[in-house]
C-alpha cells in the first residue's frame, strides 16, 4: 500500500489546475510548504481559485498561510 488515497484539487478552473500541474501539484498534499502569496504569484493562479484551494484544505482542517 502506498498510504491515503490521494485528496483531489477541487474545480479550480482549467488554467489553474494546469498551473499548479507544472509545479508538481496534482492534489491538495502538494499543497504543503506553499502559501497563498506563493500560489497567487504563479501564472493562471488568481484569487477565486485559492479561495477554492483554501475551502478544499479548510475541510481536512488544514489551510495554506498567508506568507
Amino acid at each position: 500500500m502506498t498510504g491515503a488515497p490521494a485528496r483531489p484539487l477541487p474545480n479550480i478552473g482549467e488554467p489553474a489546475t494546469r498551473a499548479l500541474a507544472l509545479i508538481g501539484v496534482t492534489d491538495l498534499d502538494h499543497l504543503r510548504g506553499h502559501t497563498v502569496r506563493s500560489v497567487l504569484a504563479i501564472h493562471g493562479v488568481g484569487p477565486k481559485a485559492v479561495e477554492r484551494l483554501q475551502a478544499a484544505l479548510a475541510e481536512h482542517g488544514q489551510s495554506l498561510p498567508d506568507r
